[in-house]
């Protein structure tokens, strides 16, 4: 008995990456061959004619551009949320008065409102700001719906600071500031790297606010770009494939170095 439930974890283990292994597999094979060969050939198998053909496809369409804006809308939203939401964490977990605990509802309660159901009232705004068809009109609505769930992590994991530390810097004649920036900062790093992962991930991967609060290229998402390969009666799969991967690569690479950290950051207080 206790050896088949040894092996129970490892079929898991098996079963999932399977899961996980074949859809990355199938993306990747299907982006080296032809147009003809993806209709004609087992889904699975290697192509007769592996060809590079797609991604200069790709390329051809304004990658590079598509590429430079996601880049650019990422890491803005980003920075900014990381900076916002560590200083209105740090007023929520230190703050003592009522209205620092009315600071932390307000933050629970915009977890509650969907993206889908303002995105009439944003673009309304944006268009009367004059934002609409930029990449602000992407980073600007992108940073406020990450605030909620980005001040829920830093708060609870800024709770798990012993308070000896708040108050051996407070005798030491620390203001809050210096507090903030040589206390909290350094030992939320985790924190802020799973906040920054994750928000990273909603920017890029994101599809609604780049299709309805933009038009040009020129402010374009690579989200966008699949949309190209797209005609009325065909679509190039395999450009699509193509696409995806290259799309999937720079994100693929920060998950793996940040991983172990996202995960601690997720987790933390959720003992408590």
């Amino acid at each position: 008995m206790r050896s088949f439930r040894g092996v129970l974890p490892n079929l898991g283990a098996i079963v999932w990456t399977l899961v996980v292994a074949i859809p990355l597999y199938y993306v990747v094979v299907t982006s080296l061959r032809t147009a003809d060969d993806v209709t004609g050939a087992n889904p699975l198998s290697l192509p007769s004619s592996p060809t590079l053909g797609n991604y200069a496809d790709v390329f051809g369409n304004g990658f590079a551009t598509y590429l430079f804006n996601s880049v650019l809308a990422t890491g803005l939203t980003v920075v900014v949320v990381l900076i916002v939401a560590l200083m209105a964490a740090y007023v929520v977990v230190r703050g003592r008065r009522r209205r620092h605990r009315r600071l932390f509802q307000l933050f629970l309660a915009g977890l509650a409102i969907p993206l889908q159901a303002t995105i009439i009232p944003v673009y309304v705004i944006l268009v009367q700001m004059g934002l609409y068809d930029s990449l602000l009109a992407i980073v600007l609505p992108s940073i406020a719906f990450a605030m909620p769930l980005s001040v829920l992590i830093l708060s609870n994991f800024l709770r798990d600071i012993p308070e000896e530390l708040y108050e051996s810097m407070c005798l030491d004649g620390a203001g809050q500031f210096r507090v903030l920036l040589n206390l909290v900062l350094p030992l939320s790093r985790p924190a802020l790297l799973a906040v920054g992962i994750y928000q990273a991930l909603q920017v890029w991967n994101g599809l609604l606010f780049p299709l309805i609060l933009t038009q040009r290229e020129e402010a374009s998402m690579l989200p966008l770009m699949l949309w190209n390969f797209q005609g009325q009666y065909t679509t190039n799969v395999p450009a699509i494939m193509a696409a995806v991967v290259l799309s999937a690569l720079p994100v693929l690479v920060l998950y793996i170095l940040g991983r172990r950290l996202l995960v601690a950051g997720l987790t933390a207080g959720a003992g408590k």
